[in-house]
C-alpha cells in the first residue's frame, strides 16, 4: 500500500483533537507519511520530512507527491534538474528550523507524551533530555530505555490509549 493511501489513525485523530481543544502544543513526529496533518493537527515537527513535498535540486520548484507519482523514472523538473522528496535520506541532516521548533516545543510544555517508539534512533531520541516539564508520559507497546524515568509508563498501542481520552 502506497503511505499516500493510508489514512490517520486513531492516535492522529485524537492528537489533532487535543490541539483544536487547546491542550496540546505541538505533535512531533519521525514518520514521513503527513498523517498528523492530513487527521488536522496544525503544528507538526516532521523530523524526517514528508513524501508529500518535493522540490527541484536545481531550482528549487515545489511538486506535490501526485505530480511525482505521474512521472515515469527519475522525476525530473522544467528546468532539467532531479525532483527529490523532502524527506532525510540517510547520511543527510535533519531540518534545522524543523528540529528548533521540535526542541523548543519541548522545552517549554509542561506534560510530554511520547509515543508508538522504542526511544533507540538517534537524534529524535536524545530530544527527550531537553524536557523540564512536569510530567513524562511514555506509550509504547515495548519498554524503553526512558521508562524508569517516566511518570506514567503505559504499555499499550497508542491509538487506544489515547482513543480513551475524553477531552473537554
Amino acid at each position: 500500500m502506497l503511505c499516500l493511501d493510508a489514512k490517520p489513525n486513531k492516535a492522529h485523530l485524537k492528537l489533532a483533537e487535543l490541539e483544536r481543544a487547546g491542550k496540546l502544543t505541538a505533535v512531533i513526529t519521525q514518520n514521513i507519511d503527513g498523517l498528523h496533518t492530513a487527521a488536522g493537527s496544525k503544528t507538526v515537527y516532521e523530523l524526517h520530512g514528508s513524501v508529500h513535498r518535493n522540490y527541484c535540486l536545481k531550482c528549487g520548484k515545489s511538486y506535490s507527491a501526485e505530480d511525482i507519482l505521474k512521472s515515469e523514472g527519475v522525476p525530473h523538473c522544467e528546468c532539467g534538474g532531479i525532483i527529490k522528496p523532502d524527506v532525510v535520506l540517510y547520511g543527510e541532516n535533519l531540518d534545522d528550523r524543523t528540529v528548533t521548533g521540535a526542541l523548543s516545543a519541548i522545552e517549554r510544555c509542561d506534560t510530554l507524551i511520547i509515543g508508538g517508539t522504542s526511544l533507540t534512533v538517534y537524534p529524535a531520541a536524545g530530544f527527550i533530555r531537553y524536557f523540564n516539564g512536569n510530567n513524562l508520559v511514555l506509550i509504547n507497546m515495548s519498554s524503553t530505555p526512558y521508562d524508569n524515568k517516566a511518570d506514567l509508563v503505559i504499555h499499550d498501542k497508542v491509538g487506544e490509549v489515547l482513543d480513551k481520552i475524553k477531552v473537554n
